[in-house]
């Protein structure tokens, strides 16, 4: 007799962690990448993420192409090396298995807070938080690119070079006329950072994939691009204006790149590369052109063709306005 989706879950938490049942299981979000559904068993709160299915093929990509995608198993194996190196991360308490039935994912302790960038940016009771976020920011980059890497051998490596012949490949798979992005090509090809340190990078570090209260910074969410590299990717791709939503700062939309900078180097022990932080800025904006490109297309590819895929498609023009402004010294 095959079970329910509701019996799956209250299987899961007796048997895995070690509760007396599941209630108030409810549905937070279904996107395209993942799913997300709160429940309380024993008057704790916790959360279950699962992989979602991969639908369309992506006509654009590659064996060897486009950002470092985690499984879900994956992801949560980089979240444990993260949480026992005290970065601030949801507790994981357990990694699903075949038996689980469930599909892959992971259980974690949920983590109040607020999340959505618009409430994040503009709620009163967030205001002393925004002033302590970009020195947090700055302290938590450190903390990640001090998570050793050595048991984490599915991550991939992509420094500088390697991300640009990256974005190279895919530009001329998509075949369409781009001449804004073959330009952010040539001036980063000129700007290659020399000597980066290789660390472990979140890939993915910006307003929106945090967990806020009002003290700031609660926890770090959405590992699943995370690889190894250069850490100043993460630095500038917390700048992008994309990831400011509105906001006045420079720093996810609540903060200075001083305060981040000063942060980070206090913490790290060792000096931000003005320069290579935006280099990363520009290349993070052509990553995200380059992801709208592919979702545009790919909505093409689906039978059922989702909204989500043409929506982020038409975005193009904003990451490509903002890397041409980093471009030209604008911002």
């Amino acid at each position: 007799m095959d079970l329910s989706f509701e019996q799956q879950v209250d299987a899961l938490a007796r048997r895995r962690l070690g509760t007396t049942g599941v209630e108030a299981l409810e549905t937070l979000t279904a996107g395209a990448n993942k799913g997300t559904w709160a429940f309380r068993a024993d008057g704790q709160g916790f959360i279950l993420q699962r992989q979602a299915p991969s639908g369309a093929p992506d006509p654009d990509a590659g064996p060897d192409d486009w950002v470092p995608h985690l499984d879900g198993t994956e992801e949560f194996k980089v979240m444990l090396a993260a949480q026992a190196a005290d970065v601030p991360v949801p507790h994981v308490r357990h990694i699903l298995v075949e038996e689980d039935g469930l599909g892959e994912g992971a259980v974690t302790e949920r983590v109040e807070g607020e999340t959505i960038p618009a409430r994040v940016l503009r709620q009163p009771e967030l205001v002393e938080a925004r002033k302590r976020m970009a020195g947090q920011c700055g302290r938590i980059l450190a903390q990640i690119h001090r998570v050793p890497t050595g048991q984490l051998g599915f991550l991939r490596h992509f420094d500088a070079a390697e991300t640009l012949a990256l974005f190279e490949r895919t530009l001329d798979r998509v075949g369409l006329p781009l001449p804004p992005l073959e330009l952010a090509l040539r001036w980063a090809r000129e700007r290659l950072p020399r000597q980066a340190r290789t660390t472990l990078v979140h890939g993915d570090f910006r307003t929106g994939n945090f967990i806020v209260g009002p003290e700031g910074i609660r926890a770090v969410l959405d590992w699943e691009i995370a690889h190894v590299g250069d850490p100043m990717e993460d630095l500038g791709y917390l700048c992008m204006r994309t990831w400011r939503f509105g906001g006045a700062g420079a720093v996810g939309g609540f903060g200075a790149r001083e305060d981040l900078y000063a942060a980070y180097e206090k913490a790290s022990g060792l000096a931000v590369d003005p320069e290579a932080a935006r280099f990363w800025e520009v290349a993070g904006a052509m990553r995200w052109a380059l992801g709208c490109v592919r979702r545009a297309h790919a909505w093409r590819h689906q039978q059922g063709r989702k909204l989500e895929f043409a929506a982020v498609g038409r975005r193009i023009e904003e990451p490509v306005y903002d890397l041409l402004n980093v471009i030209e010294g604008l911002d």
